[in-house]
């Protein structure tokens, strides 16, 4: 019996318990992964590997620094297309444990990679290396995640099992943050930038320990099982994917953008132009970082839990509306210099972050037949993650540059938000949609 067809259950069984941890710990350590690389490519990347490049153009090396961001996310679809292939064929489970072991083991090299200053122009080719890694493996960690919550979950919970994965993106940053805090509240900025800044990177190492014991005691995915038994995989379920299911790649990568932008500005950006534009103290700055990110973390199990119960479009639709009217008052705010104003602004703002990207896994999911889904959300979350968050932090930082006002970074992402709210009113409702294998279901208008 399949996940879409089982009695409903009220409670998770311990089994099932282990299938949310499983999905979590991997995108809570991919978006550990990568909220320590934002931050120190705000705060550290520039002076360490890429100074050069201000002799000539004075703020070009801090520009650069925030483009390294955006290079990994050019090889998401890379590894979502690797990733979903091999995931559509030979499970979710092996994709998820191999996903989670290179991203960890990215990060924890960056954390001993040497200088310029000490290495030359090899420094920073080699931490752009290791980035692109970062983003291969990120390809295919989150699609592999979503699948295996949501098609493990009761029919009318899908919604809710789906948002864990989910959550690792604020547990991730909570953690981050935190190891962040404790770090540039006992050390001065001279050691923080001589050797600190490693330490985070390093940490890693245990996350993955912990991971990959997690991830291994996880079952495979009911609904590839079923796939397996009726023998109707795909032979070429890429070529499959595009043949039939182009319509719905476009929309999960149009729904996405707005959302990853705003939520990379808060994960890299806000950070960075408090400290280094505004001259707000480190500490309180992270501090309030912190606080946003529990913000984050509740809206998106909420976002997950509304959906299951008024849809999941309606929900993404009041995630974005939120957005959208929040951006002006919110960079109002922060240009305060104020503490507190600074930390209302982003957590407010993690309302409608968390209502946007809460029902995600749910939808997506629903929105492709099973031989496909693996690829197609994989691929469909990669190539929203380039229109939209990639480039973010550095789009900002050169409209902030270009116009002297924080207010054209809210429209920029206003902008954005009107095109995702256009993109998920063009999905049908997919709440309740079978997943099993044979179900064939398109959910675009």
């Amino acid at each position: 019996m399949t996940s879409s067809t089982a009695a409903p259950r009220q409670r998770m069984s311990r089994e099932d318990r282990k299938v949310v941890a499983g999905t979590m710990v991997g995108t809570t350590i991919e978006w550990y992964d990568f909220f320590i690389f934002a931050q120190a490519a705000g705060l550290v990347f520039a002076q360490l590997y890429f100074a050069p490049l201000n002799e000539d153009s004075p703020g070009l090396a801090q520009l650069v620094s925030w483009a390294t961001i955006g290079i990994s996310f050019f090889f998401r679809p890379l590894g979502a297309v690797v990733a979903g292939h091999l995931g559509d064929r030979i499970g979710r489970k092996a994709m998820l444990v191999f996903t989670l072991v290179m991203m960890g083991s990215a990060t924890a090299l960056i954390g001993l990679l040497p200088t310029y200053a000490q290495i030359g122009v090899a420094a920073p080719i080699l931490l752009m290396l290791l980035r692109i890694l970062q983003g291969f493996s990120a390809g295919g960690e989150w699609g592999g995640a979503a699948l295996m919550a949501v098609e493990h979950a009761p029919v009318h919970k899908r919604g809710f099992w789906g948002a864990y994965p989910q959550i690792g993106v604020p547990v991730g940053m909570i953690i981050a943050t935190l190891v962040l805090f404790l770090l540039r509240s006992s050390m001065s900025q001279e050691d923080f930038l001589a050797w600190g800044w490693r330490v985070p990177f390093l940490l890693s190492v245990v996350l993955i320990v912990v991971g990959y014991f997690i991830r291994k005691a996880v079952a495979e995915s009911p609904v590839f099982k079923e796939m397996t038994e009726r023998k109707q995989e795909s032979s070429v379920p890429l070529k499959e994917l595009f043949r039939h299911n182009t319509k719905q790649v476009v929309l999960t990568a149009a729904i996405f953008i707005a959302n990853n932008a705003a939520g990379y500005l808060l994960i890299a950006f806000f950070s960075a132009y408090a400290q280094r534009t505004l001259g707000m103290p480190g500490g309180p700055v992270l501090f309030a970082t912190l606080l946003a990110s529990f913000g984050w973390l509740i809206f998106t199990m909420y976002g997950g839990i509304l959906s299951d119960r008024i849809g999941r479009v309606r929900t993404f639709q009041i995630g974005y509306g939120l957005v959208f009217v929040w951006m002006i008052p919110l960079f109002l705010m922060i240009d305060t210099r104020n503490i507190l104003a600074y930390g209302v602004a982003l957590f407010v703002l993690t309302i409608g972050l968390g209502l946007s990207y809460g029902p995600m896994s749910a939808m997506y999911a629903e929105m492709f037949p099973a031989n496909v889904r693996y690829s197609g959300i994989g691929i469909g979350y990669a190539l929203g993650a380039i229109l939209g968050g990639a480039f973010a932090p550095l789009i900002a930082e050169a409209l902030l540059r270009g116009t002297g006002s924080s207010i054209s970074i809210g429209v920029y992402i206003m902008v954005l938000c009107a095109i995702s709210f256009a993109a998920v009113t063009m999905v049908k409702e997919t709440r309740g949609v079978p997943l099993h294998v044979g179900s064939g279901h398109t959910q675009a208008k």
